[in-house]
């Protein structure tokens, strides 16, 4: 009954209207239509490539695994770079560099039929793709403030719709499967990146000062996760200019480098197998349903279908019901639940016959998309609250790294072992992940004990600070 008493007053205004008017105002809405629009045109790229790299260019199956885990080997130094650039340059036309690199290097892939000569183009598509999304991350925490989790939740709605939209306008051109059919979807993600570039140099270039300005409302005591009262973490309670002293000296203690931050850097280690529903989504549903299942392959757009839809309706009250540092990390064992699950049904597929390995393989879609939607909660926040905000922007480049990681790692840890494994390749999977998100979650549950406790109590051991 609390939960239900507690949804009315949230509920607030709905998605559209929230669209309208985001958290960061006029640049912020500019941004999610730049996204949104960006987003197209990868719905078109995930929904086909797979299938352009092996009708087209004739790759097979483990050399689009090694030719996508190469370039993301690339796409690993987007993110570090992106964000010591934004710590000193303008973050808006470094935004736009990164689309129209883009746009050059997804038309040359056109251009390209072999894979010597894709491997070099990809991978710096992909270099581009992470320091985009790294420069995202630092507009929504320099446009929202406080306020990022909204703006992230509906930077994911928009997002998904264009996902949607993209893999829409993909399944007709797969439904053709035409040669010219498949090129064309890549010249159309390559022209979404000159609208995106356009809208974002429509929008106001964002200052230090609004970092600044968030940071002093968190010092404050403000409903963020963590800069919460101290009231609310320990049950003596202090006053908030105690609470206040005690945030500043909590942020001085911390390493202004991740690199020398082993909490943080033990995060993004283990944040890495926390983001392997991407490669499940894009490379082993699709390449797992053409080689080993009876499914049709026109099912392949329906997966981004579903998730988009999800994605879109779900976001937003996912988020609400995952905010806070508790529910984040709560939100962890959720994922590798839900990944276990997905990873056993990709397993059974096998032994049932076209139209029944059909629902099995969309039931798996649903369920990887639940998992995302679990890991974009929990990466994101986990990522800035565990970030110093006056360093925020060099620890987010880090944090970047292990989508990047994943991204590089994911695609040949698929095709290369677990599906050449076969059925007993996907439950050994979603084990370990499952057994690695209960680590995640106990070592960020207590590097939050660390930073909740107060300055004295920094020299106890870390098993008698209890965090309630």
């Amino acid at each position: 009954m609390r939960d239900r008493g507690a949804r009315a007053p949230r509920g607030g205004p709905g998605l559209l209207t929230q669209l309208r008017n985001p958290p960061g105002g006029r640049d912020a809405r500019i941004m999610l239509l730049a996204l949104s629009v960006d987003r197209t045109g990868s719905g078109l790229w995930a929904a086909s490539s797979v299938l352009y790299l092996t009708f087209v260019t004739h790759l097979s199956a483990q050399q689009i695994g090694v030719l996508l885990g190469a370039a993301g080997v690339a796409g690993i130094a987007g993110s570090p770079l992106a964000g010591r650039l934004a710590g000193r340059l303008p973050l808006r036309p470094l935004l736009i560099g990164c689309h129209l690199l883009r746009l050059v290097t997804l038309t040359l892939v056109l251009l390209c039929s072999g894979f010597e000569a894709l491997l070099p183009v990809v991978a710096v598509t992909y270099l581009g793709d992470r320091a985009a999304k790294t420069l995202e991350m630092l507009f929504a925490t320099r446009a929202a403030g406080e306020r990022r989790a909204a703006y992230q939740a509906l930077s994911r709605s928009a997002a998904n719709a264009g996902y949607g939209v993209g893999a829409g306008i993909a399944a007709i051109g797969l439904a053709v499967g035409t040669t010219d059919a498949y090129r064309a979807l890549i010249l159309g993600n390559a022209l979404s990146f000159v609208v995106a570039a356009v809208l974002v140099w429509r929008t106001g270039e964002l200052r230090e000062a609004t970092v600044q300005v968030a940071r002093a409302t968190a010092v404050a005591g403000t409903a963020s996760p963590e800069t919460a009262s101290p009231q609310a973490t320990h049950p003596g309670g202090t006053s908030s200019r105690t609470a206040s002293k005690a945030a500043v000296e909590r942020d001085s203690a911390r390493p202004k480098s991740p690199w020398r931050d082993r909490g943080y850097l033990r995060f993004v280690l283990l944040d890495i197998p926390m983001n392997l529903d991407d490669s499940v989504l894009g490379v082993g549903l699709p390449l797992w349903l053409v080689n080993r299942t009876s499914a049709p392959h026109a099912l392949v757009p329906a997966f981004l279908v579903i998730n988009t839809v999800l994605v879109v309706v779900l976001q937003l009250a996912v988020s609400k019901r995952a905010e806070g540092p508790h529910r984040t990390v709560r939100a962890l064992l959720v994922y590798g639940g839900l990944m276990f699950a997905c990873c056993a049904l990709l397993a059974a597929a096998t032994r049932c016959g076209t139209w029944t390995a059909a629902a099995v393989l969309l039931a798996a879609a649903v369920l990887v998309t639940l998992a995302e939607l679990m890991r974009s909660v929990s990466s994101w926040e986990l990522a800035v609250l565990l970030a110093p905000p006056d360093a925020r922007a060099v620890y987010l480049g880090v944090a970047g790294m292990s989508q990047s990681i994943q991204k590089s790692a994911g695609p040949p840890l698929l095709t290369g072992v677990v599906m050449a494994a076969g059925p007993a390749g996907w439950l050994v999977l979603g084990t370990v992940v499952a057994g690695l998100a209960v680590v995640q979650r106990r070592a960020c549950a207590q590097r939050f004990r660390t930073l909740a406790a107060p300055a004295p109590d920094r020299a106890r051991p870390a098993g008698q600070v209890r965090l309630e």
